[in-house]
């Protein structure tokens, strides 16, 4: 029996690099908080079938080259997008390598009371980044992670199918919460990285907050949608959003009237809605997200 060797990759997974820019002396320090996760294919079989490690660039390699890249790569270090598609550059060049991919989870930090070297960590949400590149291409994937976000009314969800084992009561008026997972694919790389995310930002959360909402299917497509229009760049949208319930308690054995009021938040089980909006002309073309990555 004969056997060959499928699809494998290897890299330096969670390198978390911390840059302060100090330069100017007279200047407040700027920060970035980077995990920076490195993943390489290409011709490296006899690694595998053969225990020849002589093209295996080093995990440890991919972690120093990210460590000094926070300093070499400059400016581009300030935006994961831009720091992303420099080390794919950089990785693509080992000859060995046929396909290099960069993920990056960047947690945003806030100036604190306006100093100039203090900060207070954001925890709304965590900005993410996926670049893929061969010697041919490159694509690049923003997103945000853990944007939990919740209205108190303008929410229904009735109408909804039914079979035996259906025990869930249509509601008009409800609160709808959820912890919003995002990624969005651009077409092309000369992108303003940081003003397209915070316009995307805004176009979902405000989407979120200003559309009537018939169920959280409803609600992802008008985030979508609005995405769409604000920023051109993005070809197309991908939301992965739980539906955080809450639970109207029935306060009637008390005597107490609870009118959409006391609610019980429950963390699980929890319903789990999923949906890409893509522009219309592209709605033959392939997925510009890699069928294999993760919501």
């Amino acid at each position: 029996m004969s056997y060959v060797l499928g699809h494998n990759q290897y890299g330096k997974a969670e390198v978390h690099v911390v840059r302060v820019f100090r330069d100017d002396p007279k200047a407040p320090h700027d920060l970035v908080d980077y995990n920076v996760s490195v993943s390489l294919s290409g011709d490296f079989d006899d690694a595998h079938i053969n225990g020849d490690q002589s093209k295996v660039l080093t995990t440890d390699a991919c972690k120093n080259t990210v460590n000094s890249f926070a300093k070499e790569a400059g400016d581009a270090v300030r935006e994961p997008e831009s720091f992303a598609l420099a080390l794919a550059d950089h990785f693509i060049e080992v000859p060995q390598v046929s396909a290099a991919r960069i993920t990056i989870d960047a947690v945003p930090w806030a100036r604190s009371h306006d100093n100039a070297h203090a900060f207070v960590k954001n925890g709304d949400y965590v900005r993410t980044v996926t670049v893929s590149r061969t010697a041919d291409s490159s694509s690049v994937v923003s997103g945000l992670k853990d944007l939990t976000v919740l209205k108190t009314t303008d929410s229904e969800f009735h109408g909804f199918y039914q079979d035996k084992y259906t025990t869930l009561q249509p509601t008009n008026d409800r609160i709808m919460a959820t912890a919003v997972t995002a990624q969005w694919a651009h077409d092309g790389t000369e992108v303003d990285w940081g003003k397209a995310f915070d316009e995307v930002k805004d176009a979902i959360t405000g989407a979120f907050a200003a559309a009537y909402s018939y169920a959280l299917q409803h609600t992802l497509w008008e985030m979508g949608t609005a995405v769409l229009d604000a920023v051109p760049s993005v070809a197309e949208v991908r939301f992965s959003c739980p539906n955080k319930h809450h639970f109207v308690v029935d306060l009637s054995p008390f005597g107490v009237e609870n009118n959409c009021e006391v609610h019980h938040a429950a963390d699980r089980p929890y319903g789990l809605i999923e949906a890409t909006i893509k522009r219309s002309e592209d709605v033959d073309k392939s997925s510009a997200y890699d069928p294999g990555q993760a919501w």
